[in-house]
């Protein structure tokens, strides 16, 4: 069609103005905590309880009784209550290294490759037989592998991952990669297939990064080829037939183990401390210290995005300096808030009021008291800090309304899976607390347990000592951020002045409709990009925002009028 006219007439053109704005990247809570397994201090992210299960494991046995990692209650919770995506870091004490294993080939006992666990500890080994083929230390939380079948007139053989706890008559198959080759050059090479791919936690100077070890991505959740020492490159001679020299070289049909990883949390003949009983000493098999690594590398921000950050049994009590790293990283961040645990059980209302006056940031929160729920996994009643709750509370949220909704009231801060709280906080204790910007968690003889506050910790009184108005901002910086990451080195004119303007503004006219805002404003135009500013190679914009407010104050005035009254 043609774009000018040469001669007398009317050009009709069409401008299509009607794009439909994204929102915001959908992201979840980061929770740092032990696992009975999984990467070691690798942030993963995990869409299920059950994939979290997969990954990390269940109860561990501690002394001669079991257990649930606050970890796992605190994901558990998360899912319960609508949420969609956690990103989870394993943290360890000491040296943890990965379980290994060598299929054989035909001619003798040479190695035909070898397989990586991707979790990590002494867990993952296991060795020996018994009858039927069940592996001595074989467990539901470690793996084995199996060579199914084998063809040497194509170069192809099967592998099976298999559950450490099953046999040969009762095989549970996690994972079958078929039609795999030692053959480099072939589409089905087994390291291109399964992967090589390992994450290892390196230090800079201090600074905490992941870096990414190998050639081929990781498809298996559960193995990674190390290496292969037996390839066998052009597999087949210019006839279409097997080389002899490599027929020889493929693994031969059988299973096997997996041994040599290193690491244990602690001494199970000697009880660890969990739930109420986590100490500064020991909080479920470790120290506070123990949590830097993880907290640093949450910092990444280009990595990772979450809109929620705990460290369930970490207390400002048990581990001030990480509370306080955590509460840091997110200010820094600009992007979540920080829900900390300011005490450990048993604490007065004058101990939380103290920790909680150590604090002085928007970008954290704190709820007292402690909650009793139920061990997804023991079946056990136990006690956990608010730190395990709140997340799902969050997630609800997020749910039925969105993150500028308060999430607390009998509406959205009800904990249906709380059994009962450390304490019935009366009206004065709530009080208390509040003042001093702790969320009281109050009973309420027909309502249950409920979040019944949404301070952040900011002692200064504005708009942003409240956490929906907080989360309102995480929320609208997150999006229009990722807006302007896409003007950066673009021409500094108008057209991309104007370009930003069309898709921010229909955003925040959601945001508004959705009851987020009263008004807002959006400027980048001459007015604050003048000569002197493009010189400098920058593109300024102004967002005014009038954030919508709670009632959390209902005051409602009952006039007793004589009788014959009347009213209008």
């Amino acid at each position: 069609m043609a774009e000018t006219l040469l001669s007398p007439g009317v050009l009709a053109r069409e401008n299509d103005s009607s794009q439909v704005s994204q929102g915001p990247v959908t992201v979840g809570a980061a929770i740092i905590g032990p696992a009975v397994k999984g990467p070691v201090e690798i942030p993963t992210t995990v869409t299920s309880y059950s994939q979290y299960k997969s990954i990390f494991g269940g109860a561990v046995t501690s002394g001669s009784d079991s257990y649930n990692y606050l970890t796992g209650v605190s994901v558990y919770n998360y899912f319960q209550n609508g949420g969609e995506s956690v990103l989870v870091t394993r943290v360890t004490s000491g040296s943890f290294s990965s379980a290994e294993s060598t299929p054989v080939i035909n001619s003798d006992t040479s190695s035909s490759f070898t397989l990586e666990t991707l979790s990590e500890g002494d867990i993952m080994n296991n060795s020996g037989s018994q009858s039927q083929g069940a592996l001595t230390l074989g467990t539901a939380d470690n793996i084995r592998w199996e060579i199914a079948s084998v063809n040497s007139s194509s170069g192809q053989f099967s592998l099976l991952v298999r559950r450490g706890n099953d046999n040969n008559r009762d095989k549970t198959i996690l994972e079958t990669w078929t039609n795999l080759s030692l053959d480099p050059k072939a589409e089905n090479y087994i390291e291109s297939v399964i992967g090589n791919s390992k994450k290892v936690v390196m230090n800079d100077g201090g600074d905490y990064y992941i870096q990414n070890q190998g050639t081929f991505r990781n498809k298996s959740s559960y193995i990674r080829v190390k290496s292969v020492s037996t390839k066998t490159p052009d597999y087949f001679d210019n006839n279409g037939t097997a080389k002899s020299a490599f027929t020889s070289s493929l693994p031969i049909v059988g299973s096997g183990s997996f041994t040599n990883a290193v690491g244990a949390f602690f001494n199970t003949a000697s009880a660890a401390n969990f739930n109420e009983n986590v100490s500064t000493a020991d909080i479920q098999g470790l120290t506070a210290g123990d949590y830097a690594t993880a907290v640093s590398l949450m910092s990444n921000k280009d990595e990772y995005i979450y809109n929620s950050i705990s460290v369930p049994g970490v207390t400002s009590q048990n581990g001030a300096a990480i509370v306080s790293s955590v509460a840091n990283n997110s200010v820094n961040r600009g992007d979540n808030i920080s829900i900390v645990d300011l005490v450990n059980y048993g604490a007065n209302v004058g101990t939380v009021t103290t920790q909680a006056a150590a604090f002085d940031s928007s970008y954290a929160t704190a709820y007292w008291p402690w909650c009793q729920t139920i061990d997804p996994e023991t079946g056990k009643q136990v006690w956990v800090p608010a730190s395990v709750m709140i997340p799902g509370v969050y997630a609800y949220t997020d749910a039925s309304a969105d993150a500028w909704f308060a999430p607390a009231g009998l509406t959205r801060g009800a904990l249906g899976t709380v059994i009962r709280a450390e304490r019935k906080l009366p009206s004065s204790t709530r009080d208390t607390l509040y003042e001093a910007n702790v969320n009281p968690i109050a009973t309420f003889p027909q309502s249950g347990v409920v979040v019944f506050g949404q301070k952040t910790l900011q002692k200064r009184a504005s708009a942003l000592d409240r956490v929906n108005v907080r989360r309102l901002l995480i929320a609208v910086k997150t999006y229009v951020s990722q807006i302007a990451d896409t003007l950066v080195f673009e021409q500094n004119s108008a057209s991309t002045r104007n370009n930003f303007l069309t898709q921010v503004n229909p955003y925040l006219e959601s945001v508004q409709q959705r009851q987020g805002l009263y008004a807002f404003k959006t400027v980048m135009d001459e007015s604050n990009n003048g000569p002197d500013v493009v010189d400098r190679n920058q593109l300024v914009g102004q967002i005014f925002l009038q954030p919508t407010k709670t009632a959390e104050f209902v005051l409602l005035d009952f006039n007793v009028t004589p009788t014959g009254a009347t009213f209008e």
